[in-house]
């Protein structure tokens, strides 16, 4: 309890003296938070682990290479199913 007495008294004194700091202060404490609460994140990180760095390159499939997807949905990784439900 003394420690939030302390922090409270010191930014009662910031403020007195310096409310464009404190301001200034508070106003890049929410920048840095509100991507880490934001719904937003949460869809944006999902559409990045769904979105492939390098895009694949259409090959002539002869026959003979099994480890190859015929079509780019047959990749293996994350879905957007997400993103049709929603």
């Amino acid at each position: 309890m003394a420690v939030v007495r302390n922090i409270a008294a010191l930014l009662k004194k910031a403020w007195a003296k310096e409310p464009v700091i404190v301001t200034s202060f508070a106003i890049g404490m929410v920048a840095l938070l509100a991507p880490l609460v934001s719904p937003i994140a949460k869809y944006q990180t999902l559409l990045n682990r769904a979105v492939p760095f390098q895009y694949p390159v259409p090959v002539r499939d002869d026959g003979n290479m099994p480890d190859i997807p015929s079509h780019p949905s047959e990749k293996i990784g994350p879905s957007l199913e997400w993103m049709k439900k929603f």
